[in-house]
């Protein structure tokens, strides 16, 4: 049973359940948020939610890829 009362017209966080901060930019790695952005937005209006949502796809690049990790480094010192 869903309760009209508590029904709110928000718009949607952009939240995967992905949520770990890249080391070096700072931001989520599933939605791409600050931390800031993820804390405060309860308190934000729609208009700021959508610029946010708005700016999302282009902080896709700022995360840069791990270049193989422990793994990688480990067969470089076996083969090299």
């Amino acid at each position: 049973m869903i309760d009209d009362v508590w029904k709110r017209e928000e718009i949607d966080s952009p939240c995967i359940k992905l949520c770990v901060l890249h080391s070096e930019a700072k931001i989520c790695v599933g939605c791409h948020r600050s931390s800031e952005e993820i804390q405060m937005w309860s308190k934000y209006t729609p208009e700021q939610r959508l610029l946010i949502i708005s700016e999302l796809p282009s902080r896709k690049s700022i995360i840069i890829k791990r270049r193989g990790g422990r793994n990688r480094h480990l067969k470089n010192q076996i083969n090299g």
